[in-house]
């Protein structure tokens, strides 16, 4: 029984994009320190893009954003909005042995909310970092950290994991 860090995401092209109510740049530095600080605990840290279907080509920056990925990260690349539907994420996290999932990235409403949904459906324990994720608008996030998210699992801000 463990507890993994899942970021979403969090790809040049997406955290270039305007999103509130934190900055791309915002969220990935609290997700970079969050992945590190898991790492330091001896606990996994999952990181997940999404490669567009039926393409040639995915667009520039489409991989995950420069110093994400350390040796010993899992690695997962979605096809759909959610993480999944189109991999073999469950069995991964099983394979850790991570029954509670912590979650960061972009966007809130979109590859983080739908990834949680199905998790809790798989009966995951979740928490939210509600500063290690952005959305379109500030509002679109606000409702999701109001409102939806407390629904699945417990949200809290990075400094619940950064603590010295």
């Amino acid at each position: 029984m463990t507890t993994a860090l899942v970021l979403v995401d969090l790809m040049p092209r997406l955290l270039d994009l305007p999103v509130a109510p934190h900055t791309g740049a915002d969220v990935l530095d609290r997700s970079l320190r969050l992945a590190e600080a898991f790492r330091t605990a001896g606990r996994p840290v999952v990181l997940i893009r999404v490669d567009r279907p039926n393409v040639a080509e995915q667009p520039p920056g489409s991989g995950f954003a420069e110093g994400l990925v350390r040796p010993g990260d899992v690695t997962v690349v979605k096809r759909s909005i959610g993480a999944f539907a189109t991999t073999d994420l469950d069995a991964r996290l099983k394979e850790l042995g991570a029954t509670t999932l912590v979650f960061g990235g972009l966007m809130t409403t979109m590859g983080v909310e739908s990834t949680a949904r199905v998790a809790a459906d798989l009966d995951y324990e979740l928490v939210f970092v509600e500063d290690a994720m952005a959305a379109p608008t500030a509002e679109e996030h606000d409702v999701a950290v109001r409102v939806i998210l407390p629904r699945f699992g417990e949200v809290v801000t990075s400094a619940d994991y950064l603590q010295p």
